[in-house]
């Protein structure tokens, strides 16, 4: 029942209709038992600065950022946390002594799963292997960084694109175990990879019988491996199939989407705990998987 004491939270981003996040951020929400409402907001670039004035008019208490807005929402934030700065893009916003203050959810979302598998164990002596250089790399490359990995390779097919990749990374710790290869180099990086990570959209809908690598490069993991793809829906992709076929352990996108929205929810409503698997469930329920 949405009341005037009713407070707001939502998420940006252009289009914005198919965002997920309302659907588990209510449900969350309702079990809670709060009189809160997550809302979409189509906002369109040059409309940026003046909807985030406006949100501090109507005193929403915080909100998501997806594409278009990742990273052109800094220079409007008065604060924005390490984790943020070296991922170089903000997802969650709250609102502190009248500030707006940023954070990206992302890297605490991909982690969640493997944190799990790994027992919470350093990974010095394991390698990672990172499939593409877009925005999503940067959150797994700080991710594995976090986790400890020996060596974190970052496979992309554009050369100089990669080299500004690694530049990027600089003047943050992550840069000291990170190392760039064009797509050429995976025969002799696959061998090595404990973890392999799908950050393309390569096997997104509509195009969901396609996969970044054949089978046969995949046969190569060594045993143990993990394949993990950002992508959620289709569930499994063809890269988890693979990935299966060859024995490796799946893990999928929509555990990360679950998670960094459990993260964003703690942070809005200053909480240690919220539902997560009800979080979990409403997106299964929604995507027709359970």
């Amino acid at each position: 029942m949405i009341t005037g004491k009713t407070k707001l939270l939502g998420v940006i981003g252009y289009p914005v209709e198919h965002s997920l996040s309302p659907v588990m951020h209510n449900a969350a929400l309702t079990q809670l038992g709060l009189n809160y409402v997550y809302v979409p907001f189509p906002i369109e670039p040059q409309n940026l600065e003046v909807a985030v004035q406006g949100f501090a008019a109507i005193d929403v208490v915080g909100f998501n950022i997806t594409i278009p807005h990742k990273q052109a929402i800094l220079p409007l934030l008065c604060e924005i946390s390490p984790i943020a700065k070296a991922v170089g893009a903000v997802n969650t916003v709250s609102r502190k002594d009248n500030k707006w203050i940023g954070t990206n959810t992302d890297v605490e979302g991909f982690l969640a799963p493997l944190r799990t598998m790994y027992n919470n164990h350093r990974l010095s002596q394991r390698v990672a292997v990172i499939l593409g250089n877009g925005g999503a790399a940067r959150a797994v490359v700080a991710g594995c960084a976090e986790l400890g990995f020996d060596k974190i390779f970052v496979v992309g097919r554009n050369l100089q694109k990669l080299e500004e990749f690694q530049k990027s990374w600089d003047h943050f710790r992550e840069s000291q175990n990170l190392h760039v290869h064009t797509w050429d180099s995976l025969p002799k990086l696959i061998p090595q990879a404990n973890l392999l990570v799908n950050t393309t959209p390569i096997g997104m809908y509509p195009k969901v019988e396609e996969s970044p690598l054949s089978v046969e490069e995949m046969g190569n993991l060594p045993a143990g491996a993990i394949a993990y793809d950002l992508i959620y829906t289709p569930n499994p992709t063809k890269f988890l199939r693979q990935a299966q076929q060859v024995g490796a352990i799946a893990i999928d996108g929509l555990e990360m989407l679950v998670q960094q929205g459990a993260a964003a929810l703690k942070i809005w409503l200053q909480q240690d705990t919220v539902p997560v698997d009800v979080m979990r469930q409403a997106l299964r329920q929604h995507l027709g998987l359970s």
